[in-house]
């Protein structure tokens, strides 16, 4: 019995290979890049308890430090007793939590940089803008956990929102487009800084950019030549302009970035997120060469 061989090139085997997927896009592979490092980051918060306590019990002591300690010494416009501080006070204290929390920011990318963490992800086959995303990403999700603790605090001690859902949802949301667009401001900063230590000294960037607003108390009752530099604050507008939407006292004033500040809290995170993303991506770049 003898084998008959064909070379019929219609014949099939039924052990050929299947053809090789298809291949993904940049894109694809960017978010996959930028998830791995989101998830890095958010394992370190699992794995260092002590940070994520200070980080989250921080805007808690806040609250109960200026809402208590000197809110009988603050003013709101139009009058009102302590109470009616609380609700002026606590918008700004939401705003102020996003607003530091580019420290963070700088800080953990700082310390990365220093530990050669950064260098090991310039040596991969990632991405470039990986990094900075997926930092950006589990900062913001750390924001909303910080917003969530705040806002029960601020239930627990009175404030109210007595605006409707929707715009109650709008004003947080406003407060995560802030903190959004901070985050490039912090990532930059943190890949320019060289060292930990040298990044403690962002803290005097941080504390004016804060002070100098409406968080604590009304432009309108600053100094002449003052007043202007608070109202033109980003901080200045999302405050103002989460006042608006949850029905809260406001800190009134009569200039046009005050009376347009649901505007300019939209326009000031675009800006700067506009301006600080590239930069950011930029720099990480250069640090390759």
């Amino acid at each position: 019995m003898s084998a008959v061989l064909t070379s019929d090139p219609g014949a099939t085997d039924d052990h050929t290979s299947p053809p090789p997927p298809p291949s993904r896009g940049r894109l694809h592979w960017a978010l996959c890049d930028t998830w791995n490092v989101t998830r890095r980051y958010l394992t370190q918060f699992r794995r260092q308890p002590v940070n994520i306590a200070w980080q989250l019990g921080f805007p808690i002591i806040s609250v109960l430090l200026y809402g208590f300690v000197f809110g009988e010494a603050m003013k709101v416009p139009g009058g009102g007793d302590d109470g009616d501080y609380k609700q002026f006070l606590m918008p700004g204290m939401f705003v102020m939590t996003m607003a530091f929390g580019f420290m963070n920011t700088a800080m953990a990318v700082v310390t990365d940089s220093s530990k050669g963490v950064i260098d090991r992800f310039r040596s991969m086959p990632m991405a470039p803008s990986a990094v900075a995303a997926g930092r950006g990403l589990a900062d913001l999700i750390v924001a909303c956990a910080e917003l969530t603790i705040l806002a029960l605090t601020a239930l627990a001690i009175g404030w109210r929102s007595s605006a409707g859902m929707l715009e109650t949802l709008a004003a947080f949301g406003l407060l995560l487009f802030l903190r959004f667009s901070l985050i490039w401001v912090g990532v930059f900063l943190g890949l320019v800084v060289p060292t930990p230590e040298a990044a403690g000294g962002l803290y005097a960037v941080a504390f004016p950019l804060t002070m100098i607003s409406s968080v604590f108390v009304a432009p309108s009752l600053m100094p002449d030549w003052l007043a202007p530099v608070a109202a033109w604050n980003p901080v200045s507008s999302t405050g103002t302009a989460t006042r608006e939407l949850f029905g809260n006292p406001g800190a009134g004033g009569a200039s046009w970035v005050e009376q347009n500040a649901l505007l300019m809290a939209v326009v000031w995170p675009v800006a700067i997120s506009l301006l600080f993303l590239p930069l950011a991506v930029r720099k990480f770049k250069q640090l390759s060469r």
